[in-house]
């Protein structure tokens, strides 16, 4: 599970650090002055390291962590920070820790498609169909294909039900799940790209097909054996051997340990590693598929798999054959980063360099401040061993103001769910471009969550961060305008439609709760207001029942509103493992349950009819057409968002 493509509202991602660059001069015409780079050693980078590592964790509350470097063939620096085991004080030991490596387990199950590529045993451009004892169903007649798969270009829709789990029972296998999880296809193969786990699962799935290997055999078979990874595995649960040296996962350093987490899509995001044995990894990668007197890809297998798969704009990251391909400060990077809840990892490549970096932490931290320590050791190694080159400074455009319009909005990520309730978080959770007065653009945050989000606009449709590279495009894509970003190979925004707008909906949804609120509450409290009082009461007995049949469908309404909120505070608290198939009764039910909410707002319509055909006085009339309307805003929000219907595919 990858931050730079985790766009997930449910995943709440948030915290960052700016990306540093030097201020260029106003005038455009001179050039920023790059800073002159340190040596690349052991005994510089364990200096930086030891201060830069520390102090992310004390301050980000975060247990451990593990950073391992290698140059030139062998490994620089391999080093433990913080603890495996607060509790037990174990510390994190780069040679005997285990960490989950999340997505970036990824890169061997795409190793592992280009093995059995060289061996013409798979075809990158054959559909996958052909491979399986399944159909997966394409949205038009174009194929889905295994580059599709590793472009995240299968136009599958997201889901999460079943993705996590931290009952070993509640474990299914790879083949289970993908046959009883069909993902909803949003768009046709290999137009827009939208981050798959499923994808990834189901390229897994194939390998385990045709070498006739249970996957987690065939990896540890073909990859970690040849490579003597013998610290590695995609096993679940974790094999005895192992068990002692497993860290521990946190929300936070000073929170009690979160439970061991089993990734249902376990070629998406199964593995467990040491950072020494991920060195190994590293070192293959950097030296075109061998380690020593062993091979695990051949030199042009590994140079085809490090090269594009996808096309993209100048200077935008794309993808390569499953790695993220990028330049920083100039340098090709190519790499996978990869979180779960709890453990979160980066490992990066620059083969022109002959460097990789591999580093995990064992906690989100508070405010979830692993993403920005993250995103910043990897700036400020890069800042430091690797820094940009001189660049001048565009000149915004005459035109960047009347431009400015055209990309303003509200969009929504490529990667999202449609169907199913979990629809609901994605129609209230919208991304805003809005112009400011001086031409420029203010968008929002990075996948890495860059602070800097004003960006100028310096060729056609073209904007730049103004304190930094981060570059966004404007296009039209199939006639929705879509917005790239030249971080993100894995996802596009695209605009919003007015009827499913945060806009509206999110003032659908307050207004009919506030009314349904103070209806309720008033309904409770007049007995009291009116206490002492003469019985007074000009209403006939229609009237008077009228108003109890609208104060029942608002009464309705609130126990609706409350059980969908019960099932989505699990959400709220990272504890996604709730969301699987013991939950469909559940589910089920209050799915079933819009049917109320639906007589509800019947029953109020009709009663607000009656109310006016009885005269009632003008208050009576404004309140029961107030009610009336909320009750439709529920049913409204129910429709558009998911929660009537009946879907257990979410």
């Amino acid at each position: 599970m990858r931050l730079r493509s985790l766009a997930l509202p449910f995943a709440l991602i948030a915290a960052a650090f700016a990306m540093s660059s030097p201020a260029a001069p106003a005038s455009g015409a001179a050039l920023a002055t790059a800073e002159q780079p340190h040596a690349l050693e052991k005994a510089d980078l364990e200096a930086w390291l030891d201060g830069f590592v520390p102090y992310a964790l004390k301050s980000g509350d975060i247990a451990g962590a593990v950073v391992a470097v290698v140059k030139d063939g062998r490994v620089l620096v391999e080093k433990g920070y913080g603890y495996a085991d607060v509790a037990r004080k174990t510390p994190m030991d780069p040679e005997r820790t285990l960490v989950r490596i999340g997505s970036t387990s990824k890169l061997f199950t795409w190793t592992a498609v280009m093995q059995l590529v060289e061996q013409h045993k798979l075809d990158l451009d054959r559909d996958v169909n052909d491979y399986l004892n399944f159909k997966v169903a394409s949205k038009t007649g174009r194929p889905i294909t295994l580059r599709d798969l590793m472009n995240h270009r299968a136009g599958f829709e997201e889901g999460l039900k079943d993705v996590l789990a931290v009952d070993p029972h509640a474990l299914q296998s790879t083949e289970q799940y993908l046959k009883t999880h069909p993902r909803p296809m949003l768009f046709a193969p290999g137009e827009v790209p939208a981050y798959s786990n499923y994808g990834a699962a189901l390229a897994g799935y194939i390998v385990q097909r045709v070498s006739g290997e249970r996957f987690e055999d065939y990896v540890a078979q073909h990859i970690l054996k040849p490579l003597d990874m013998q610290h590695t595995t995609f096993e679940q649960p974790l094999p005895e051997r192992f068990r002692a040296a497993m860290a521990k996962g946190y929300m936070t350093a000073s929170s009690p340990p979160h439970p061991f987490e089993f990734v249902v899509t376990g070629p998406a995001g199964s593995a467990a590693a040491t950072a020494d044995d991920m060195t190994r990894f590293m070192i293959a990668q950097l030296q075109l598929g061998r380690l020593g007197d062993h091979a695990i890809l051949s030199a042009d297998t590994a140079r085809r798999m490090q090269s594009p798969s996808e096309t993209s704009l100048p200077g935008f990251s794309t993808m390569a054959h499953g790695f993220f391909y990028d330049r920083h400060n100039g340098r090709l990077v190519i790499g996978h980063g990869g979180d779960t809840i709890v453990f979160h990892t980066e490992l990066d490549l620059l083969p022109g360099e002959g460097v990789g970096i591999f580093y995990n932490f064992n906690s989100r931290g508070k405010n979830d401040a692993v993403y920005g320590a993250r995103e910043l050791l990897f700036d400020e190694f890069m800042d430091r061993y690797f820094p940009a080159p001189p660049q001048a400074l565009m000149p915004t455009l005459s035109s960047a103001a009347r431009d400015a319009q055209e990309i303003a909005g509200l969009y929504e990520s490529s990667r999202r769910v449609e169907h199913g309730f979990l629809s609901f978080f994605y129609l209230l959770q919208q991304s805003s471009i809005g112009t400011n007065a001086d031409g420029t653009i203010t968008a929002p945050p990075g996948p890495g969550g860059q602070s800097d989000t004003t960006f100028r606009e310096i060729g056609p449709q073209l904007w730049r961060q103004k304190n930094g590279t981060r570059e966004l495009a404007l296009r039209d894509v199939d006639g929705v305008k879509t917005v790239i970003d030249s971080t993100d190979p894995t996802s596009v925004l695209q605009a919003v439609p007015f009827l499913r707008s945060q806009s509206l909906n999110l003032t659908v949804l307050l207004a009919s709760v506030a009314i349904l609120f103070w209806s309720l509450v008033l309904w409770l409290v007049s007995p009291l207001l009116r206490r002492g009082e003469p019985a007074r009461s000009a209403a006939s007995p229609s009237l008077r029942r009228m108003r109890l049949y609208l104060r029942g469908a608002a009464l309705v309404d609130a126990a609706y509103l409350a059980a969908w909120t019960m099932l989505f505070l699990p959400i709220l608290s990272y504890k996604l493992e709730v969301y699987s198939y013991r939950l469909d009764p559940v589910v089920l039910a209050l799915e079933c349950s819009g049917l109320l909410a639906i007589g509800a707002a019947c029953a109020g319509l009709w009663s607000t009819w009656r109310v006016f055909r009885e005269g009632a006085p003008l208050l009576s009339k404004i309140w029961s057409a107030a009610v009336s309307l909320a009750l439709l805003g529920v049913v409204w929000i129910g429709a558009m968002g998911g929660l009537i219907g009946i879907n257990l595919n979410y």
